[in-house]
């Protein structure tokens, strides 16, 4: 009962994400307004915060995510410069710290050799005793405390500013570090938006289409596919080709390759082995579209040279198209040399298909083996055979 409960909502999500995810504005590229670019100092930041914040929680379109990514943006360019600010601020401090500093060194530095040139006396008891009459004798006996006194405070300002000046230098590179960190997360926002802006070529319907893909996989790998048992199958066996160019529910000709452990999903990393391969997208885009790192034991589904599409976990690109916790949950693959597609591990094998809708409707093609070892392999965007 608990797995058609969770079938049933997980119907009603794929659903409302196929059909009714449908944007007035699909085909159709635009600009944004900034509708914090009148506010100033704290008022700005807490406009962006706000607007992240709301925007997140609306539908998501292409340009919802470019208006998230551009307040973003601005909010980070907006820390950076409080916290440059913050610097000159601490570094004109620390500059008459350092003045301050030297000036109490030297002045301790004079006090000692007034008082070694008072400790040549054998002792201040006998200094005092040797005045020439009591009037002296007492003259003596205030200046010493008062020697004393003003060795004591100067020790004390020369102590307390050095503290002060170790305490400056910390905060100062602390936020060194936090600039560094705010300039790194910049420069990964505005590469995230240049990506989504490249791969949707700045038109909503691209965008949608997209999306469609995310949920239908989402669909097909939680069972909602209509699935028919082939055959047995070994290692290397060839069990269908990959769809040679875009169709229903696929933005172009790619493998998507997903391990489930029990009802659990598994990374292919820990699986497959390592191999030769290249990106699809140059390295500044990484961030976006995610890396591999294969280190297991299996044999990679496709013929050399092995091409990536998209990594295994958390990606920009999976936040942007609504994969659940912006989780890409399998390795996009092709091939420049075949269409074949080779089981991994023996098992049974079964060919599957979905309906899908939303910008581009038609039917996603998969193939599943169950490798008996509670390992289950997804084939997607494929012709089981």
């Amino acid at each position: 009962m608990k797995n058609n409960a969770k079938k049933i909502l997980l119907s009603i999500f794929i659903v409302t994400q196929l059909f009714f995810g449908v944007n007035l504005f699909r085909g159709t590229t635009f600009a944004i307004d900034d509708p914090c670019s009148s506010k100033s100092g704290q008022d700005k930041v807490s406009c962006y915060d706000n607007q992240v914040n709301l925007l997140n929680s609306q539908a998501k379109t292409l340009a919802n995510q470019i208006a998230q990514y551009d307040a973003q943006i601005n909010l980070t360019q907006l820390k950076i410069s409080d916290t440059e600010a913050k610097i000159q601020l601490l570094g004109g401090r620390i500059d008459q710290l350092e003045i301050s500093l030297i000036s109490l060194t030297q002045a301790f530095s004079a006090r000692a050799i007034e008082t070694y040139k008072l400790s040549r006396f054998e002792n201040s008891f006998v200094y005092i005793l040797t005045a020439s009459d009591l009037s002296e004798a007492v003259s003596r006996f205030h200046y010493l405390q008062r020697v004393q006194r003003e060795d004591t405070n100067l020790m004390e300002k020369l102590q307390t500013a050095q503290t002060v000046y170790k305490g400056q230098k910390t905060d100062q590179e602390t936020l060194q570090s936090q600039l560094i960190s705010q300039k790194a997360q910049l420069d990964q926002q505005k590469a995230a938006k240049a990506s989504l802006l490249a791969v949707t070529q700045n038109n909503e319907s691209i965008f949608a289409k997209l999306r469609d893909e995310a949920a239908a996989e989402l669909a097909a790998v939680s069972g909602l596919g209509k699935e028919t048992f082939m055959r047995d199958v070994n290692t290397g066996d060839v069990i269908g080709n990959i769809i040679s160019s875009a169709s229903g529910c696929s933005s172009g000709r790619h493998l998507h390759f997903e391990v489930h452990q029990g009802d659990s999903l598994a990374n292919p990393n820990d699986y497959l082995s390592q191999t030769s391969f290249s990106y699809s997208y140059s390295s500044d885009q990484y961030g976006y579209f995610g890396q591999i790192s294969p280190h297991g034991s299996w044999p990679w589904p496709i013929e050399q040279p092995i091409i990536i599409n998209q990594g295994f976990g958390q990606t920009g690109y999976g936040k942007d198209v609504g994969y659940p916790g912006g989780v890409h949950a399998g390795i996009d693959m092709d091939s420049d040399s075949s269409t074949q597609v080779k089981a991994v591990h023996s098992g049974k094998l079964y060919g599957g298909a979905i309906q899908c809708g939303g910008a581009f409707p038609g039917t996603l093609y998969y193939a599943k083996v169950d490798n008996g070892d509670g390992n289950t392999v997804w084939y997607l965007h494929m012709i089981p055979q």
